[in-house]
């Protein structure tokens, strides 16, 4: 890959990185309460047991959404390894199996799409359906 692709890459990578962190700092803090008091100090926590109980899940919710954006993170940072070893944008399992650094290529599309991509399509097809 060429060096001017491969900054592209990682400028695209290092955006989403910074945008996920917030995200995820976001939504931590909706989650664990931070800002679960109104302006005049009141708790915004609910007294009726129903809304306890929709309070309850869309804490899961966000916990789990942040949880989600987390290893989306971790991925971006396995990525930006890449780059720096040299390997970014070959097809891990291809790479294991021997093929050439041409066969092992991720395509361009699928990068531009999913720029942490491990895999190739047909790859990741298979790990699937697995």
């Amino acid at each position: 890959m060429k060096k001017a692709e491969l900054t592209e890459y990682r400028e695209l990578l290092e955006s989403m990185q910074a945008r996920l962190r917030g995200d995820v700092r976001q939504l931590t803090s909706e989650a664990l309460g931070s800002d679960r008091q109104d302006s005049g100090g009141d708790s915004k926590s609910p007294t009726h047991m129903a809304e306890l109980g929709s309070d309850t899940f869309e804490q899961d919710f966000t916990l789990s959404l942040a949880a989600s954006e987390q290893e989306t993170l971790s991925e971006i940072a396995a990525a930006l390894q890449r780059i720096k070893d040299g390997t970014f944008g070959l097809c891990e399992i291809c790479t294991k199996e021997g093929k050439s650094p041409t066969q092992a290529a991720i395509p361009k599309p699928r990068l531009r799409a999913i720029p942490y991509a491990r895999t190739c399509v047909d790859c990741a097809r298979k790990r699937e359906s697995h």
